[in-house]
Order: C-alpha cells, then sequence, then structure tokens
C-alpha cells in the first residue's frame, strides 16, 4: 500500500475544511485527543494528512471559543488575584486558583521547550506514527477508567487549591505524547485527586487556556515564518469558525454532561477507537505514518 499522500491546504475544499473544524472542535475539549482524530479522521477518509500549517490555524478557533466561554471565570479570577496581591491576601480562593494555574502550565512548557530543543524533528517521529496513536489512546483509556472506579469525587470548585493546579499540571505534560489527549490527561488526573467530574473538568479547561494559547501561537509562528501563500484563504476561514463553533459546543455539553454522568463512554470510545487503529494497521487498510 502507499504511503497517505500529505494534503496541502490548497488542496482543502470548504467541505473538507468544515469536517476538520468539526473533528478539532469536538476533540479538543472531550477527553478523545484532538492531535490522534486530526491525523487519522482525514486519512481514513482518504483525504491524507492535512499538514501542519492548516492543523495549527484551526486550532485558533478552539482557543478563541475557551476563551469565550470562560470569560467571566477569567476575569473574576484574574481582577480576584490582583486585588488578592495588593492587599497581602493570599489564602483568598481566586489567588490561590491563579497561582495554581500558572504553577500548572510551567511543567508542559518546560518539557515542550526541552522536546524543542533536543527533539527538533518530533513531529515525524516514531511517538506520532499512528500506531503509537492507538497505544497512547488505550492506556489512557484504562486510566481514566481506573480513575473513574476508585476517585471519591468529593471535592466541588470552591475546594481547588494550588495543589491541585500543580498536580493537573505534570498530567497535563502527558499530552506532549500524540493521543494522549490534554483533557484527558487532566480530567482523569482529577477524578484520581477526588475531584468532583464537572470540576475536573471545568478546571481542565481553565488551566488548559495557557497551555493551548502558547502552543497556537508557537504554531501560528512557524506558519508565519514560512510564508502563507499556499493556503486557500476560503476553506482556512470555514475550519477556523467550524473549529470555533464546534469548540465552544464541545465545552458547554461536556461540563453539563458531566454534572450528571461518568466517564465510561469515553473510556470505551477510546478503548474501541485504539483497537480499530490496530486493527486497520494490521490489515493494511490503513499506512502506519
Amino acid at each position: 500500500m502507499e504511503p497517505s499522500t500529505v494534503v496541502t491546504t490548497t488542496d482543502i475544499n470548504v467541505f473538507r475544511a468544515i469536517i476538520l473544524g468539526l473533528v478539532q472542535g469536538l476533540t479538543e475539549f472531550i477527553p478523545i485527543s484532538s492531535t490522534a482524530h486530526l491525523k487519522v479522521v482525514p486519512v481514513a477518509l482518504g483525504w491524507g494528512d492535512p499538514g501542519v500549517a492548516f492543523t495549527a490555524v484551526i486550532q485558533l478557533g478552539s482557543i478563541a471559543a475557551v476563551l469565550s466561554y470562560f470569560w467571566n471565570d477569567l476575569t473574576q479570577v484574574t481582577v480576584g488575584a490582583f486585588k488578592a496581591i495588593t492587599h497581602s491576601d493570599y489564602q483568598s480562593s481566586e489567588f490561590r486558583l491563579a497561582l495554581g494555574i500558572a504553577l500548572g502550565t510551567i511543567p508542559i512548557v518546560f518539557f515542550g521547550l526541552l522536546i524543542k530543543i533536543f527533539i527538533p524533528d518530533f513531529d515525524n517521529s516514531p511517538l506520532r506514527s499512528i500506531l503509537s496513536i492507538a497505544i497512547a489512546s488505550i492506556v489512557m483509556a484504562l486510566l481514566l477508567g481506573l480513575a473513574e472506579k476508585i476517585g471519591t469525587r468529593k471535592r466541588n470548585y470552591e475546594q481547588l487549591d494550588v495543589r491541585d493546579g500543580v498536580l493537573m499540571g505534570l498530567a497535563q505534560t502527558l499530552a506532549l505524547v500524540p493521543g494522549v489527549s490534554r483533557s484527558g490527561s487532566t480530567i482523569t488526573a482529577g477524578l484520581f485527586m477526588g475531584l468532583e467530574r464537572a470540576t475536573a473538568a471545568r478546571f481542565s479547561f481553565l488551566l488548559g487556556i495557557p497551555a493551548i494559547t502558547l502552543a497556537g501561537l508557537v504554531e501560528l509562528k512557524g506558519l508565519l515564518d514560512e510564508g502563507l501563500g499556499s493556503i486557500a484563504g476560503v476553506p482556512l476561514v470555514a475550519g477556523l469558525i467550524s473549529s470555533a463553533l464546534f469548540s465552544y459546543l464541545a465545552i458547554a455539553w461536556l461540563i453539563r454532561y458531566l454534572q450528571t454522568q461518568n466517564t465510561w463512554i469515553f473510556v470505551w470510545y477510546r478503548l474501541a477507537f485504539g483497537v480499530a487503529i490496530i486493527a486497520a494497521v494490521a490489515g493494511g487498510a490503513i499506512e502506519n505514518s
């Protein structure tokens, strides 16, 4: 079987762009891995890899969605933390939450920089192969299932502290491995730490804002350095809008869903997704690129 052809952005029409934006939007925040789906879905549909440039741009739609959804929370935390600092009220819940988010962002930035420095060709490493993504999906499914099984789920949003930010931030670094899922690793960590499901998801999204934004800006800078000449404007805008819309809907849906439901649907989905990929690679239906 011939290796999958890499599709440049000029090969992506409006329909494909909307579908890819949908995939990015739904999987960025639902704990099933956007990286995995953006690599596997277009290849499975015979479109090939959409390329880093297109993926980087539509990720900006997810950033816009999470900033919009949590704007009031971000404003409250930022203003509250500033007031706490000016009044030396370091026990303020807003200050502790802001500090937790800040400290929790450091690990993924640190390890992300190490990868950039010591593994400059990481995008083409074996860890980014489709088979590796499948294995990561299965492993994270098992960890999420274990967290669902043994997590006490007794702590709510008001009980978050700096330690939660640091521990969830360390878990967030696992998302540097494609197929793990940033929201998947952090929600799993939150459940292990005894957080309620919806609280784990909400804090996961707040904690992820700096990491997602920084990652998006880094990718965008690389894209701008290479030039925008090959990117078709209308499909690009369509993908960006699609990504923003479906990201917003995914965030709202997941938080409401986890207020009354458990995470087993994501456990079983990730297991099935991983097994299906392995079977497809073994059967030659998908190239392990």
